[in-house]
């Protein structure tokens, strides 16, 4: 069926129906359309004398032409049919037409101020929230005022509108790709497959990981791994709760050795009840070759993933990800990054909302079962 508009390919039509001489009422039904819907058209935006539209057609029967020979003055319809008629002509008027220049609810007009809504969407930004973020958690915070609602592609819009002006620097990282870019970088997932034995993993095979770890249904299975600074001379760890996405970060200011790892992974776990500490799946580096005295400290299983296979962590990988925001690989000396930095940073990724959480953050999701269990 047409929509109410018509559409570039029914103006074509009207033109070339327009031109072999056919009423309006039989061009109408020939588009499937109404004839006052093609009369009004051709009224509206017709080329009038046509002098300055190249293309289009003139109805044969439409205008008053010369003394004939025998038949006298041949008879004119007049009306509308007297116009030149571009279909082309005819969508640029229309589109015209249906441009009303109004005030956003993020973005004036030109030579206006940003809207007030803007300066609450900016302090989200700011935090490094996604715009889809934003806008979740301006229908969650304002459940009775549609006036605060705004979808994430108005937040993007009003993004590129600022990022042309003096705002360009602040934002540039909310518009951006996270990991800086511009193309997919190959990568051989075959490459160095056997790089030799790693005693350390044994049977502890990510196969062998209970159920519940993988279907995320219970909280206390992590991920983790290690961001490496600028230059590889530093590092922090990162663990990610699989189930509520909370997030832990641990500065390792010596080194990044397994006895270092060991011992910042172990004083993490420790922040936690025993029940949020069941398994840990990590890739299959060197820095868990001491997971043995890990797991005797804190009661916590560790499990290896498959080499070259990011998505079995993909939870921590996302968080990584997040992280360069705060922490760019080009430029970042971890080692003198303080463990209340990390926390700051942790606090601010636990309180960012998440789609997969139904917009809810890390740290309600987490808190509501540490509440269920002492009920």
């Amino acid at each position: 069926m047409p929509g109410k508009r018509l559409t570039s390919q029914e103006r074509a039509q009207i033109e070339v129906l327009f031109g072999q001489g056919l009423r309006f009422s039989q061009i109408a039904a020939a588009i499937g359309r109404d004839r006052t819907t093609v009369w009004r058209e051709v009224t509206r935006n017709n080329a009038h004398k046509g002098s300055y539209v190249p293309d289009g057609a003139w109805h044969p029967h439409g205008r008053k032409l010369g003394y004939v020979p025998g038949r006298g003055y041949p008879r004119h319809w007049g009306g509308a049919y007297r116009w030149k008629y571009s279909h082309r002509h005819a969508q640029d008027r229309a589109d015209q037409r249906a441009r009303r220049p109004r005030d956003g609810k993020l973005r004036a007009r030109r030579s206006r101020t940003m809207a007030p809504l803007w300066h609450l969407v900016r302090e989200r930004l700011a935090m490094r929230w996604s715009p889809v973020q934003v806008a979740r958690s301006l229908r969650m915070d304002f459940p009775e005022q549609p006036e605060h609602w705004v979808s994430h592609e108005t937040i993007y819009q009003a993004i590129y509108y600022q990022a042309r002006g003096g705002m360009r620097e602040e934002l540039a990282r909310q518009v951006a790709l996270r990991s800086g870019r511009a193309e997919r970088r190959p990568q051989s997932r075959a490459a160095s497959a056997g790089r030799g034995a790693k005693p350390w993993i044994r049977d502890l095979h990510i196969s062998t990981r209970p159920a519940e770890a993988a279907d995320r249904a219970v909280p206390g299975h992590w991920e983790g791994d290690l961001i490496i600074g600028a230059r590889g001379s530093s590092a922090i760890i990162t663990l990610v709760e699989r189930s509520t996405r909370y997030v832990m970060l641990g500065a390792l200011p010596n080194s990044r050795v397994s006895e270092e790892v060991t011992d910042v992974l172990t004083g993490l776990m420790r922040r936690l009840p025993a029940e949020l500490r069941q398994t840990l799946t990590w890739d299959q580096g060197s820095e868990m070759a001491q997971h043995a005295r890990f797991t005797l400290a804190t009661d916590c299983r560790v499990f290896f993933c498959d080499p070259h296979a990011p998505w079995q962590r993909g939870s921590n990988e996302n968080t990584n990800g997040l992280l360069r925001q705060y922490f760019p690989r080009s430029s970042t000396d971890f080692r003198t990054i303080s463990q209340d930095e990390l926390d700051a940073v942790a606090r601010e990724l636990n309180g960012r909302p998440r789609q997969t959480l139904d917009w809810q953050n890390p740290a309600q999701r987490l808190n509501q079962y540490l509440v269920a269990t002492t009920t």
